[in-house]
């Protein structure tokens, strides 16, 4: 994987340009970050901690994990910045084309409309060949694996260990997504007349499936679980298909190539919250299971 898991389309985000001191603040909106002047030869983490302030690159619109200033990565956020001992800034963003142009924009260069780069991005594919292409950052601290998976009705699919056994029932899924692409593609595209692909994402389409309007929907794990999971009414579980990674991948985080001592700051971080159950909790208060990385 060169690019995000699942995308809600191409963006052109018209958000406020940065302006000196000031910092967009995702829910809160723009604030005022008090001016003081930083050492040049601080280290990245000598900087966030004598601004007193950890800036955190979050995508916009992105259930469970980030909608309207709430969700997990948000959550993730505060508990980093905490770890820390500084405040939280959150720099929210759309994202863009694929993974290599939201790193250049998030991590080390910041956007052509002058916002960012934020002292970290959150959920980043840890992927080698993603980590090959883009030298200018540092890819670590796996939080948790993400998969592609469909959500059924029982009553109408009571089994699913082929994608052929959906034929004549409706099936939602976000038409630019990893389980779009997988589902239209399906078997020669036997499944394209059934599909419904309107959905930004595929919380949407679990809703969907919620209000009966679907047989069945197709997205990210974490995305129907938010949405399903505890519902006995339906099953998730992994989509049967050759061409979808079966174990899922692993979901993390970016800082700049040169910020060691940060990403070792939140590399322990993360694993403390891992073990004290606090990441786990995290992703329960959303209706979504934790899976190590």
């Amino acid at each position: 994987m060169t690019s995000r898991s699942e995308r809600d389309g191409p963006r052109n985000p018209a958000l406020p340009a940065r302006r000196d001191c000031l910092r967009w603040l995702g829910a809160a909106g723009a604030a005022a970050v008090t001016c003081a002047p930083l050492r040049l030869s601080a280290t990245p983490l000598e900087r966030v901690r004598e601004r007193g302030t950890l800036t955190v690159g979050i995508y916009h619109d992105m259930p469970p994990f980030h909608v309207a200033g709430k969700g997990i990565d948000v959550a993730l956020a505060q508990a980093l910045a905490e770890s820390l001992g500084v405040k939280l800034a959150l720099l929210p963003f759309h994202a863009d084309d694929n993974m290599n142009d939201d790193l250049r924009s998030m991590v080390w260069r910041g956007h052509y409309l002058g916002y960012g780069p934020a002292d970290v991005l959150l959920h980043v594919p840890v992927d080698q060949p993603l980590m090959d292409a883009s030298p200018q950052v540092r890819i670590f601290a796996p939080y948790c694996r993400d998969r592609v998976v469909v959500a059924r009705r029982l009553a109408q699919v009571p089994r699913l260990d082929t994608l052929a056994q959906l034929a004549g029932e409706k099936v939602a899924v976000p038409g630019q997504s990893l389980a779009g692409w997988l589902l239209i593609g399906a078997d020669g595209g036997a499944l394209r007349n059934q599909l419904i692909t309107q959905w930004k994402d595929g919380a949407q389409a679990a809703h969907a499936l919620l209000r009966g309007e679907v047989a069945a929907c197709g997205g990210l794990a974490s995305e129907l679980e938010s949405v399903l999971r505890g519902d006995a009414r339906f099953a998730i579980t992994p989509m049967p298909s050759p061409r979808a990674p079966r174990d899922g991948w692993a979901v993390g985080m970016a800082v700049k190539r040169d910020a060691t001592e940060l990403a070792q700051a939140l590399q322990r971080a993360v694993n403390e919250l891992a073990a004290n159950g606090r990441l786990a909790q995290m992703f329960e208060r959303d209706n979504v299971e934790w899976r190590a990385a």
